[in-house]
């Protein structure tokens, strides 16, 4: 396999180092805006695109733009294409996959979710002879690590945040991650995988950890809880609901048990019942191995997209109801009181999509309010 690896940030430098060592593959052209001292340096996209000897291309860049133009025409001029980038794929994923199939080429993004856990391919393979009932987990070590730190060593929020962004888990801008839309993304190529469904990432419910405080760590803690951010997908009846949000676990649970940068990922098929993967959800080895892993696949004779190409389906969040942590300034929140947690409530049983109509009205008055869903 002749490869053009497009970015040699932290995974591309990564993927280059383990590709050097094995024989059955070759990278001819780097591309990276930079000068960086290695002999396979090009400035020229357009050298991985028209060399007929390329027959792969890697896509490390991230980020939308250029990606997505650089992606595509790689596709287009019959390359196969591995990628780690989920906003990538997420965004552009129905048109990705046709380009693929009306080529004639691989398309294969494992280090997409989960880094180094190889979560894509156990779907794959599990889904051959079992339909999943659910697929969930905490999805982005940047946000384990702050809730972490916040719940096992009494930091707060800011300074948390400001820790994960020195050790390089968080950007210095830090809202996918905080906000939820890495999770996002990750669970929408979840979620399709898993249920043979083309979902609008748009219509995804998120509500990340940006207003989390010191006093909700408190409050969960007095109740043998722990807050983790989950994204989660299940399919019932043929109604599939998708919805990212924080949960509040028993302290003794496997998720709650998580440490700092660490992911856990979930499914729930008929047959096996749950299995839980765990592992690095980032970094240069561990997501580079699987960039080269999805490589030696196709060198294998891998062809196929994990799944079926999906049809569009609407999102039906009503299907799934929990009690939820509301803390808000907002009066909205005694209409569904089932208890106080000091300054919080517990409210009634209600929908996620109940929830998702409530948060909307009540940010409008109280951009800070937080909610978690309680979990068993």
């Amino acid at each position: 396999m002749v490869i053009g690896l497009m970015g040699f940030g932290t995974i591309g430098a990564g993927v280059y180092e383990l590709a050097k060592e094995l024989e059955e593959l070759s990278i001819k052209y780097v591309l990276d805006i930079r000068q960086v001292e290695i002999p396979e340096l090009t400035h020229r996209a357009e050298d991985l695109f028209e060399d007929a000897e390329v027959d792969t291309v890697v896509e490390v860049m991230g980020g939308l733009h250029p990606a997505y133009e650089f992606v595509s025409a790689a596709l287009k001029a019959g390359k196969n294409v591995v990628t780690a980038n989920k906003y990538l794929v997420a965004t552009y994923y129905d048109e990705l996959l046709a380009l693929a199939k009306a080529n004639g080429v691989a398309f294969r993004c494992t280090a997409a979710v989960g880094g180094g856990i190889g979560w894509l391919t156990a779907l794959e393979r599990v889904r051959r002879i079992e339909p999943i009932n659910a697929v969930e987990g905490i999805m982005n070590g940047t946000t384990n690590y702050i809730l972490s730190n916040m719940t096992q060593n009494g930091l707060s929020f800011d300074t948390a945040l400001s820790e994960a962004q020195a050790l390089g888990y968080a950007e210095a801008d830090p809202s996918a991650d905080i906000d939820g839309l890495d999770v996002k993304h990750k669970l929408l190529l979840s979620a399709n995988i898993a249920f043979d469904v083309s979902l609008n990432v748009n219509d995804i419910f998120t509500a990340g950890i940006r207003s989390i405080t010191d006093g909700d760590i408190k409050n969960f803690k007095e109740r043998g809880l722990v807050c983790k951010l989950l994204g989660v997908a299940c399919k019932e009846e043929g109604k599939v609901a998708a919805f990212v949000q924080p949960n509040l676990f028993p302290a003794d649970a496997l998720t709650a048990s998580v440490p700092t940068n660490f992911n856990l990922i979930t499914y729930d098929t008929a047959y096996t019942g749950r299995m839980s993967f765990y592992g690095q959800g980032a970094g240069r080895y561990p997501t580079g191995a699987n960039v080269v892993q999805d490589l030696l696949d196709i060198v294998g004779g891998k062809e196929e997209f994990y799944s079926k190409e999906g049809a569009p389906c609407a999102i039906a969040n009503e299907i799934v109801s929990f009690q939820y942590y509301l803390r808000t300034t907002s009066a909205k929140k005694d209409a569904v009181k089932a208890e106080t947690w000091g300054d919080a409530v517990l409210t009634q049983k209600m929908s996620v999509a109940e929830m998702a109509k409530l948060l909307e009205e009540i940010k409008q008055e109280d951009p800070r309010a937080f909610i978690a869903a309680v979990r068993s």
